[in-house]
């Protein structure tokens, strides 16, 4: 399903340069559970973001479903990124002051349609991570594990092919954290692809493959 080849990536400022991927080579087939795990630096995150089609390589391939996604303009891209991902990040990314439910909508503006049954797709999906009682709440009268649940909620919205998650847990504690494992786990075993980026061993466990980002290069990690 995702396929990269040779991918470098490198930041320049002035003469100085950092070589942060060195010729990853990757597949993840879809349906597959893969963690990436690696400490903090190590690029993780830009490995995250160039498999979501958020960044892009200095050089190496990038393919999606057979989809040369480096040749593609900036709308197509963003309609094919707004399609088959869903994002949870480390810090929700949540507007405070907004509902659940209209948080959960956000995904849906940049739809090719806005679906007509929207609220009701939203609701679903605070549903199936146990929120269904939280709809009109604010963002910031919910705890760190519920707006958690509301990202994934808002990840789901668009019924993506793959869940890209990028440190979910590093904001929550020990019960949270069980939660969120637990809807990944439901998650994958509906079908979806699941990537985590995480620094924590107990999280990349949960997964089918293990995948360590050390000095740029990706070793399989048993």
């Amino acid at each position: 399903m995702i396929n990269i080849r040779n991918v470098e990536k490198t930041y320049t400022k002035g003469s100085l340069s950092t070589h942060v991927l060195c010729g990853i080579d990757l597949v993840i087939d879809r349906g597959e559970y893969v963690a990436i795990m690696g400490t903090s630096g190590t690029g993780k995150s830009t490995l995250m973001n160039i498999l979501g089609c958020l960044d892009t390589p200095t050089s190496g391939q990038v393919e999606l479903d057979g989809i040369d996604v480096l040749k593609l303009d900036d709308d197509t891209l963003s309609a094919l990124r707004n399609k088959k991902f869903g994002f949870v990040f480390q810090q929700f990314f949540l507007l405070e002051r907004t509902t659940a439910l209209d948080n959960v909508l956000m995904p849906l503006i940049y739809a090719e349609k806005y679906p007509a049954d929207a609220a009701e797709l939203a609701r679903g999906a605070l549903n199936r991570v146990g929120l269904e009682d939280r709809t009109e709440y604010l963002a910031n009268e919910l705890s760190g594990g519920q707006q958690q649940r509301v990202a994934i909620a808002r990840a789901l919205i668009n019924d993506p092919d793959v869940i890209l998650a990028d440190e979910p847990t590093g904001n929550l504690d020990s019960d949270s954290t069980h939660e969120l494992l637990e809807i990944f786990n439901r998650l994958h075993k509906e079908g979806r692809t699941i990537v985590v980026v995480t620094h924590d061993r107990e999280v990349a466990v949960r997964a089918q493959r293990i995948l360590e980002l050390k000095d740029g290069r990706l070793f399989e990690n048993p």
